[in-house]
């Protein structure tokens, strides 16, 4: 088997819910991803693992409090954990279905409690995008192939897939001369990501190491960072994201734990001829050969006039987590290098996943080139920015030869007008 997999992960392996069994099942017993839930009707609190079309009560069958509890226990606790949760779903043991609920008969919340939120900048083709519209003979700003760029963002506008975002005000700007003015973002967008869990912290004033960055990383779920470009392009200078970010952010409810992923990892992104090599807090020979993640992510997006007609939902982009030009690891080992603490249930974001071609562009700035390039809805609708009545969803899996295809269910949300 692959480095850091076991009898968890093999192929052969099924489960007596039968739901977990089928071809492209997004929640098979190798994937037991985590989440929190609350039974229809109910204002109750549950830790659960997703199989098939069913959740596990893991706070009734295991008595496990909270996910944040989970997080905060050490990976090898972590790791016995999944074992006894993949043994209890392979043997079926007399009463076991008690303990499961139907997706259908559940709310899923957002994973935890999250008190701190940061968002990376770490896909350098959106990089190197984003800086050829604004600075065409120069994209990239000088730090960017040094350090792993971030800003933290507002954790209390973390919302849970599925929950409406609001089209937010704020002033923009539209000729350099001219006032600004206070309105409706007439540029809204979507931002598609990877966020990673934090489990057990670290101290105040003790960075994390390189070689032992993952070691704090619970689990990966899907990101929708929703960002108003118009509102964006006036505030940002000189501090950086503000308004234009903290309206709404979308998490995944499930959180795909690092022990799920040891067969999808992959070598971190090839640098470029030219790039310099890492500053020695950023590298680690063991980071370089898998530091990456074979996680595709896809763009789905359907108007209100699609939904009225009853037309399925169109994919704008799928983008791979494997061309981040900075690892989960770098981004961790950066973040902690001046002596910032994390703790069980902080959030860090990956930024914008894109890739080299155009239907890898994570977001329609990219896509349609700042409105230059609309996208052709089958409708007849074009869209350059987001309209009201669009609803975005994100969607991730990983899969390689010899290896079950693991889900991460889906990153949901539907524009609003503005208030």
């Amino acid at each position: 088997m692959p480095d850091g997999t076991d009898s968890t992960h093999a192929p052969e392996l099924t489960s007596w819910v039968a739901s977990a069994n089928q071809p492209g099942a997004p929640f098979p017993i190798q994937n037991l991803p985590y989440a929190t839930f609350r039974r229809n009707g109910s204002q109750e609190e549950h830790a659960g693992t997703a199989i098939g079309d069913q959740v596990l009560d893991l706070t009734e069958a295991l008595g496990i409090a909270s996910l944040q509890a989970l997080m905060a226990m050490p990976a090898d606790g972590r790791a016995q954990l999944r074992q006894r949760i993949s043994g209890f779903l392979a043997s079926r043991t007399p009463g076991a279905d008690r303990f499961l609920s139907p997706l259908t008969a559940v709310q899923l919340l957002l994973p935890c409690p999250i008190g701190d939120y940061t968002d990376f900048y770490a896909s350098i083709h959106h990089a190197t995008n984003v800086g050829s519209m604004l600075r065409p003979e120069n994209p990239l700003l000088p730090n960017y192939k040094w350090l792993p760029v971030g800003y933290h963002g507002r954790s209390s506008s973390l919302v849970a897939s599925g929950t409406p975002v609001r089209r937010p005000k704020g002033q923009t700007r539209e000729a350099a001369n001219d006032p600004p003015v206070f309105g409706p973002s007439r540029r809204l967008d979507y931002e598609a990501e990877v966020g990673f869990f934090i489990g057990p912290g670290n101290c105040l004033g003790e960075p994390v190491p390189i070689g032992r960055a993952e070691e704090p990383i619970f689990g990966l779920c899907l990101v929708n960072d929703w960002s108003a470009r118009d509102l964006q392009t006036w505030e940002y200078q000189p501090l950086g994201p503000f308004l234009a970010k903290s309206f709404a952010t979308t998490l995944s409810p499930w959180i795909v734990t690092l022990e799920a992923l040891a067969p999808f990892r992959v070598a971190a992104a090839v640098r470029g001829e030219g790039d310099p090599r890492p500053l020695p807090h950023l590298f680690d020979d063991s980071d370089q050969l898998l530091g990456g993640v074979a996680l595709t992510v896809e763009v789905w997006i359907s108007s209100a006039q699609m939904r009225q007609r009853g037309l399925s939902p169109v994919r704008l982009s799928c983008g791979s987590m494997r061309e981040m030009y900075w690892t989960m690891a770098q981004m961790l080992a950066h973040h902690t290098s001046g002596g910032c603490n994390l703790q069980p249930g902080d959030l860090l974001a990956s930024g914008t996943i894109s890739g080299p071609t155009k239907s890898e562009r994570g977001c329609l700035l990219e896509l349609t080139w700042r409105g230059t390039e609309p996208v052709a809805l089958p409708t007849g609708e074009q869209r350059r920015f987001l309209e009201d009545g669009d609803e975005v969803t994100l969607r991730g899996y990983c899969q390689r030869e010899g290896a079950v295809r693991i889900g991460f269910g889906e990153c949901r949300g539907v524009v609003l007008p503005a208030l």
